[in-house]
């Protein structure tokens, strides 16, 4: 257990940006699970649609510093990637 004020407080900050996280990347995990079902339907536009939902909240979750900027730039790619296959599929 801490005993210093400071470090005290640092715990109690830490707890704080550790739910923070946790929420934001529950969005995008969310989102990513409605770009997928929505591709499962075969409908383009409207995994278009949720592929560019995903993407905003991926870049806003990147932008607050939740998730590295390499990262959701994998996200990204990985999620057009499986769009851009559908798209050629029919």
């Amino acid at each position: 257990m801490a005993h210093s004020i400071s470090a005290k407080k640092r715990i109690r900050q830490n707890t704080k940006q550790r739910a923070r996280n946790r929420a934001r990347k529950k969005e995008i995990k969310v989102a990513t699970r409605s770009f997928t079902e929505a591709m499962s339907t075969g409908d383009g536009d409207k995994a278009q649609q949720a592929l560019k939902d995903t993407i905003k909240k991926i870049d806003r979750v990147a932008a607050k510093g939740s998730i590295h900027k390499n990262t959701a730039a994998r996200k990204k790619s990985k999620l057009q990637r499986q769009l851009n296959a559908l798209k050629t599929k029919g």
